[in-house]
């Protein structure tokens, strides 16, 4: 086997589909491809049956990358598929194979394939695990995940969480860490004038960033109270809160949270899922980004701060506060409505934007694709 991968095939979602997990994919392969190895993405026809998809369309509106080689060829319901599929990649032999895992649903699915593809023994599988532990959990998830590691000769984590997670499975697994790297992808910053006249906002307010697909676990509702106790101390002058992101979960209890605590004017509800091509827009107008999850591994919406060079006010749970350092580019807080609002409190009477720009700039610099690459590089060397 050679020393270092030179075929890499990558099982995961990428275009047609949209959103972080496509983009993340389509990029670490990319990073392979400059380093001059062969690579190639095999996704779905079928990623989701639409009777169990929570958003309107799981489909890009987005032009198809024309620099990568995406084949679509796994259907994550179908048995026949996942025989098929694994027999091929059998055949074909990549050195290596990186599967992008995130929630025990596609266990059965990707476990199968890489079942039947290490059994050429040539193939590697080395996955990169988002999650080990779903963020909303069912009874069968235990099963699920372990039939996923059994299938697996390594894995790459990018949070502290997933490590300790990963270690009550399969303590004696290889593993190697890297951080989440930044989505370049989005594009440069650009001005808070140009921002604000391209999504028809006023310039001269003050804008906090939720952004993201919306789910419970992510603690909107955290926000929404933490918002009422500033603005009963009189701090939310010049204001707003922009919402972005599509709703997974149910929108009306969040609108008569609002409602009921007399917030609403002070919250601007962008309830779609933002397209790659708008994200840059949002993130150059925002004072500051606040993730007030409930629990969470890693978070690709902290990575986007970090490539607009935004800070960051994240709760202290899973891995955030890795990723975060606290009062250095941002505020790392515990996960109530009143230790959030004092952390933004803080970050507006110390001028935050300022204060935390540089260190922001330096701490980007870790966070690279080549550092990634290196690290199943590493990884699959171990393995031999």
């Amino acid at each position: 086997m050679n020393s270092l991968p030179l075929t890499v095939t990558l099982v995961g979602t990428a275009y047609p589909y949209r959103g972080g997990l496509a983009s993340f994919n389509e990029m670490l392969i990319r990073t392979f491809s400059r380093a001059g190895k062969k690579a190639k993405i095999e996704t779905f026809t079928v990623q989701y049956p639409s009777l169990l998809f929570p958003g309107k369309t799981q489909y890009s509106a987005s032009p198809q990358p024309e620099d990568i080689d995406i084949r679509r060829s796994v259907n994550s319901v179908n048995p026949f598929n996942w025989i098929a599929t694994g027999m091929r990649l059998r055949k074909e032999r990549p050195d290596l194979i990186i599967v992008r895992y995130w929630t025990p649903f596609m266990s059965p699915c990707l476990g199968t394939i890489c079942y039947l593809a290490r059994r050429n023994k040539h193939t590697k599988i080395i996955p990169l695990l988002d999650n080990v532990v779903p963020h909303e959990s069912h009874f069968f998830d235990t099963w699920l995940t372990r039939y996923f590691l059994g299938a697996i000769d390594g894995g790459i984590y990018m949070s502290q969480q997933v490590r300790n997670e990963l270690l009550a499975f399969a303590p004696s697994l290889p593993t190697r860490f890297s951080p989440h790297p930044l989505y370049a992808n989005y594009g440069e910053k650009v001005t808070k004038q140009q921002a604000c006249q391209y999504l028809h906002l006023a310039p001269e307010t003050n804008y906090l960033l939720f952004f993201g697909i919306i789910r419970d676990y992510k603690g909107l509702d955290l926000l929404i109270d933490a918002w009422k106790i500033l603005k009963e101390k009189e701090l939310t002058h010049n204001k707003k809160v922009i919402v972005a992101g599509e709703y997974y979960n149910n929108k009306e209890k969040y609108i008569t949270q609002m409602q009921q605590l007399g917030v609403s004017d002070d919250f601007l509800i962008h309830d779609y899922f933002v397209k790659d091509e708008d994200v840059k827009y949002y993130f150059s107008l925002a004072d500051v980004v606040v993730q007030p999850y409930k629990n969470a591994t890693q978070s690709g919406v902290t990575q986007i701060a970090y490539q607009f060079e935004v800070p960051m006010i994240v709760t202290n749970v899973g891995g955030l506060a890795e990723i975060v350092p606290h009062d250095k580019v941002g505020y790392v807080t515990d996960a109530t409505a009143e230790a959030l609002a004092a952390s933004i409190e803080q970050f507006y009477v110390t001028d935050g934007t300022k204060r935390f720009t540089k260190a922001i700039q330096e701490k980007r610099k870790d966070f690279t694709w080549e550092a990634l690459m290196e690290q199943f590089e590493s990884l699959f060397k171990q393995l031999g």
